[in-house]
């Protein structure tokens, strides 16, 4: 006898009585509370916005749908096979997550369609209100992949539905329709985009887009915070009081008017990817993407997949196709930081991929086409990584069409003061203290020291004097210790002074800092501690 669309749960479901394994329909299932579904739906949205929330629980769906259909097709001698693929409605009331009810259509009205129901009690519109409020758009998106993945499967093609009507938006009950692919007009595959994985770079775009506004909103703050602080900053909102760093900012501005790819040279932390956001914010590219990677935080393979993508398959883990950062970039910038620290193996592939402007997938055949600034930095001497054979020579010239030099910090001495005066403001906003400058003591110990990690180290020196500080000004004691026990300057501020009379007032400057102790002091100046003493007899600081 044939099965009838029927279904009833007791032959489907199977489990032991002390728990453990539950089976429906031949398939290991599990019982999942609706709220946990819904919080998890929530958590979603919050975290990787509505769009790709939206594809990845579609495409969830239409993969439980697939299994199901695959399942039930051997689970029950069906003599009809008709009525297995008519199932899966039916099914979807037998699991709990809706009641469908199929439309019944009038002489004379319309064909019906390849697909229709009404569904009622959808728990996933119950929780979407209930954790989210009504939507915009339709919101059974599981359901909706659960019916397509189980048409597609029983069909032998692929068929999708779409909601018409939602509870989810505020209508009084959740309508789907279902066609073929081909079926479906020009108007409504924006819809179906949510079937593909490409739903994705949607939404990248969507988080590209919020990124840029926000960096528009962080940059309006911190000229409003130099301002405050009585700094005048470049309008890119850069600190730039040494003519070294005018000049930068001046070839980074006329490197922006062309699209001839950039070297940015200096050490780390002296502000390069600064200097490459400037490049492309002035740049005719600044509507699109800037796509920045560190090229020294990734093992070679890795690094490979993240810049040229890769197809499904391609190695362990590749589990559907995923573009690379060229293609992400496609209209933008692409920043290269570290590029110094590329693989040998890998400097062809990047140097093909700036000549000719094509990238191809690790594990395809075919090339992809390209639209990409390529900007890269590094903290090493790639002139002499060339001549030990490190780094690819045709690579190097490739991109150091232009070069730009960043200063380190110890060379920009008149810089220090107002970028710390910047910094100080920013810090005092994000940590909600009442800080309102540096003393003068703080200052002048800011200006001796060397800054080894550049503008980084000097942002991380005021959080910590922020953080620190117990009145309403940095005081020199809430500075980290290799700045507090920094030595003066032995650039003379008077051309007239002799060698020893330096010496003299740098040795008695270095005694001071260190409270008086003559044994630190020897120890830091590197001389014998009966040197110091006789020194300090001659200049009259012997002790009694």
């Amino acid at each position: 006898m044939a099965r009838r669309l029927e279904l009833d749960l007791r032959e489907l479901l199977s489990f032991t009585p002390e728990g453990g394994r539950i089976h429906f329909a031949g398939q290991r299932a599990l019982l999942m509370d609706a709220v946990a579904l819904g919080l998890l739906r929530k958590e979603l949205i919050e975290t990787v916005g509505m769009t790709a929330a939206r594809g990845i629980l579609t495409r969830m769906g239409y993969a439980h749908g697939w299994r199901v259909a695959e399942g039930l097709k051997t689970a029950i001698p069906w003599e009809d096979e008709s009525q297995w693929r008519r199932a899966g409605g039916r099914l979807h009331t037998l699991q709990g997550q809706v009641v469908m009810e199929l439309v019944e259509r009038e002489p004379g009205e319309e064909p019906a369609p390849f697909a229709e129901a009404l569904w009622h009690d959808s728990y996933e519109a119950e929780q979407h209100l209930l954790h989210l409020g009504k939507a915009e758009e339709p919101v059974c998106w599981t359901l909706t992949g659960f019916a397509s993945g189980y048409m597609s499967y029983s069909r032998g093609r692929p068929v999708y539905c779409l909601e018409t009507r939602c509870v989810g938006r505020g209508d009084a009950v959740c309508q789907i329709l279902g066609k073929p692919e081909e079926e479906w007009s020009l108007e409504c595959r924006e819809a179906l985009r949510f079937y593909e994985t490409q739903c994705m770079e949607g939404a990248l775009a969507q988080v590209t887009e919020a990124l840029k506004q926000a960096e528009r909103k962080l940059r309006a703050r911190r000229q409003t915070l130099a301002r405050v602080a009585g700094v005048q900053e470049d309008p890119a909102g850069m600190v730039a009081r040494t003519e070294a760093m005018q000049q930068v900012l001046n070839l980074a501005r006329r490197a922006a008017k062309v699209d001839s790819t950039v070297l940015i040279t200096g050490e780390s932390g002296a502000g390069k990817e600064r200097i490459a956001r400037l490049i492309h914010e002035e740049s005719s590219r600044a509507p699109k993407a800037f796509v920045a990677i560190n090229c020294a935080a990734m093992t070679e393979s890795l690094l490979e997949s993240e810049l040229f993508g890769h197809a499904k398959g391609a190695f362990t883990g590749a589990t559907s196709d995923r573009p690379g950062l060229f293609e992400a970039a496609h209209g933008g910038t692409l920043f290269l930081d570290e590029v110094g620290e590329v693989p040998a193996s890998m400097q062809a592939r990047l140097l093909r991929a700036l000549q000719e402007k094509e990238v191809r997938r690790v594990g395809e055949n075919i090339n992809r086409k390209v639209d990409v600034r390529v900007v890269a930095a590094t903290n090493r001497q790639l002139a002499a990584e060339v001549t030990t054979g490190r780094f690819r020579q045709d690579l190097y010239y490739r991109l150091r069409v232009i070069e730009l030099r960043v200063p380190p910090l110890r060379e920009r001495r008149d810089d220090i003061l107002p970028l710390a005066r910047l910094l100080l403001a920013e810090a005092t906003e994000r940590l909600g203290r009442r800080v309102t400058g540096l003393s003068p003591e703080a200052a002048d110990q800011l200006l001796r020291y060397g800054w080894p990690g550049n503008v980084r180290e000097l942002a991380n020196a005021l959080e910590r004097a922020v953080a620190l500080c117990e009145g309403t000004r940095v005081e020199r004691e809430d500075l980290p210790e290799e700045v507090r026990m920094a030595p003066p300057s032995l650039m003379p501020t008077d051309a007239s002074h002799t060698l020893e009379e330096m010496e003299r007032a740098y040795i008695l400057a270095v005694l001071e800092r260190n409270g008086g102790n003559r044994a630190r002091t020897a120890e830091q100046l590197q001389i014998g501690i009966a040197t110091l003493y006789r020194k300090l007899k001659q200049y009259g600081q012997a002790p009694s």
